[in-house]
């Protein structure tokens, strides 16, 4: 085990720009790329391994080889061996449509696949860019319909002006959208099941009109009203700053302008890292029984890596000045801690 980097897997889509391939160092073309697919195990478009002995092989078929050492125990028995988050990269050119995810029970029941919860990290906004999430004013099911018939849901929705370093937790069930002008890195349940709301009356890139999922998105959307839908947290230099902690990821985004040590073996959890900005490093520490060649690579702005649960001992050492790193994993420590604190509690109460 090593860890991992990725061939680029870019998706074109009818609102995406052309802001990706030049932030991934790729020859641009005139194609309008909306996303990046970085780290992928979705059978619809895996990711494929671009360095050591696994080169060309697919995500998906390196943790089928190598199961919990990759995944981790932990996630590897929860999962049932598979990969539970997929990364993205997204470029908004112009604006997504309305949607919203199931939970894990609807999207089972009705797919035979994992729910979609997600976070965004706001890499870059044009001057008064903003994103949809969740609902500003109580609306009912039937209002909800009739705004969609006559295309006013986006009058009842919560507007987010956005600059960079911003983040929204978007669970499953909330509307939501990503807007014209707005570039961000994703972190996701490994699910490729959304429900169009509302498109704007526009084309496809077949120039037919895109399909919509009203009445699956009605059974799937939380009409519940929250005061304030952005994710705050501290973000302090040299260190790993949580950005968000769910019951699907633990996110941390980190600046980086010195070697930085990073131990994440007690989560028995991969980590997923994302290099935001600049150039670094992930250099594997003494004593992990990998070949030179694999225990240093290089992780280039725009470009992610996969960093497998039992080697998650390693430094980050930037390249450039200054470097910036998303991070995420599964939190099987703290999640076990809690649910240890939940049956004591259950017990003193009987």
């Amino acid at each position: 085990m090593y860890p991992l980097l990725f061939e680029p897997n870019l998706h074109v889509i009818v609102w995406g720009g052309n802001k990706l391939q030049s932030y991934k160092d790729l020859t641009p073309t005139n194609e309008p790329i909306g996303e990046s697919w970085e780290v992928s195990a979705v059978e619809s478009s895996p990711s494929i391994i671009a360095n050591g002995e696994l080169k060309g092989h697919t995500l998906i078929e390196a943790v089928e080889r190598y199961g919990e050492k990759l995944l981790g125990k932990s996630v590897f028995e929860k999962y049932k061996g598979k990969l539970p988050l997929l990364v993205k990269f997204i470029d908004a050119k112009r604006d997504l449509s309305i949607q919203v995810h199931p939970n894990d029970e609807m999207a089972q029941r009705e797919h035979g696949k994992m729910g979609k919860t997600e976070m965004w990290y706001v890499i870059d906004a044009e001057p008064g860019a903003y994103l949809y999430a969740g609902f500003q004013e109580l609306i009912t099911p039937y209002e909800y319909e009739k705004r969609v018939e006559d295309g006013t849901i986006c009058d009842v929705l919560a507007r987010h002006e956005v600059h960079a370093g911003d983040v929204f937790y978007i669970p499953a069930g909330r509307v939501h959208a990503i807007c014209g002008g707005v570039m961000l890195a994703e972190v996701q349940q490994s699910s490729d099941v959304t429900y169009r709301i509302f498109d704007y009356n526009r084309l496809g890139l077949d120039g037919k009109p895109r399909e919509l999922h009203t009445q699956l998105a009605a059974q799937a959307i939380n009409y519940e009203v929250e005061k304030d839908y952005r994710t705050h947290y501290s973000h302090t230099e040299e260190r790993a700053a949580s950005v968000i902690d769910t019951p699907f990821f633990d996110v941390r985004v980190m600046d980086v302008t010195q070697s930085f040590h990073r131990n994440l073996m007690k989560y028995d959890s991969f980590v997923i890292s994302m290099c935001i900005k600049g150039c670094c490093r992930i250099r594997l520490r003494e004593g992990k029984n990998i070949d030179k060649e694999n225990r240093d690579i290089v992780l280039k702005e725009g470009n992610s890596c996969l960093i497998p649960a039992c080697i998650a001992d390693y430094d980050i050492v930037p390249v450039t000045k200054n470097a910036k790193v998303l991070e995420t994993h599964i939190d099987n420590k703290n999640r076990s801690l809690s649910a240890k604190i939940t049956r004591f509690l259950h017990l003193m109460q009987k």
